[in-house]
């Protein structure tokens, strides 16, 4: 719920006009603004397998991090497709293909701290 919430409002306001998404725009009608309402729907994901344990071990983080991502880029690229008048394979070609290997690396860094950070303070709640 938080995350969502944090990105609610970072949605709101850029909507409301504070240039901070992609470029320096604001607006929902920016094309990467599909991405900031996928960051949405997969920060209430990521939350909910969270709270079952789903940051607890490796296998379970890279289930959870692939999970969020491919949620982020199932809402992100066609926004992207139709505010640009882009094919959807151009969309792919832009706004997907060229941030996959930081999303793997980022995914690979979560997967060591997240389990790793839970055993060395201990499962509280």
């Amino acid at each position: 719920r938080r995350g969502f919430f944090s990105l609610a409002l970072y949605a709101l306001v850029g909507m409301a006009g504070v240039p901070w998404f992609a470029g320096g725009t604001s607006g929902a009608g920016g094309a990467s603004f599909g991405y900031v309402l996928g960051m949405l729907l997969a920060a209430t994901v990521v939350g909910a397998l969270a709270r079952r344990g789903g940051d607890r071990s490796v296998l379970r983080t890279a289930g959870t991090m692939v999970l969020g991502s491919a949620v982020i880029y199932a809402v992100g690229v066609p926004y992207l497709a139709l505010s640009t008048g882009m094919s959807l394979g151009a969309a792919v070609a832009a706004g997907l293909l060229p941030f996959l290997i930081g999303d793997a690396l980022k995914a690979a860094l979560a997967m060591g701290v997240l389990p790793t950070a839970w055993k060395l303070i201990g499962d509280r709640g």
